[in-house]
């Protein structure tokens, strides 16, 4: 597959809702995850690591929509823009979340998706 073909499927199946698919058919067994945030989930390292965290993040907020833009291809990389309506359960506060992943594709799989918001 091109990283056009990964990029489009990947940007499908988070348009239609499924932000789970993609991690399991395009991350490298040693990707690398990072989010703006400080904290422990600031440098995820491995496929089981970071499907934890999405887990994570899954079980704690009640997403109401979400919009997803893209993919913008740049070499090896592309770019997808999410912005989502989500609760955190913690706060209960219903916020929107804008934030854009950058992807960085290797022998056809992602190594690096790091988060900036």
């Amino acid at each position: 597959m091109t990283i056009q073909d990964i990029a489009a499927d990947l940007v499908a199946l988070c348009k239609a809702g499924d932000f789970t698919t993609p991690g399991e058919k395009y991350w490298a067994d040693d990707v690398v995850s990072i989010e703006a945030a400080p904290g422990d989930m600031a440098r995820i390292q491995g496929k089981a690591a970071v499907r934890g965290k999405g887990e994570w993040w899954a079980a704690n907020h009640e997403v109401h929509s979400a919009e997803v833009t893209g993919p913008y291809i740049n070499g090896d990389q592309f770019a997808v823009g999410f912005r989502m309506d989500v609760t955190p359960k913690a706060s209960g506060e219903r916020i929107t979340m804008d934030e854009v992943g950058l992807y960085t594709i290797k022998d056809g799989k992602i190594v690096e998706e790091r988060f900036f918001y």
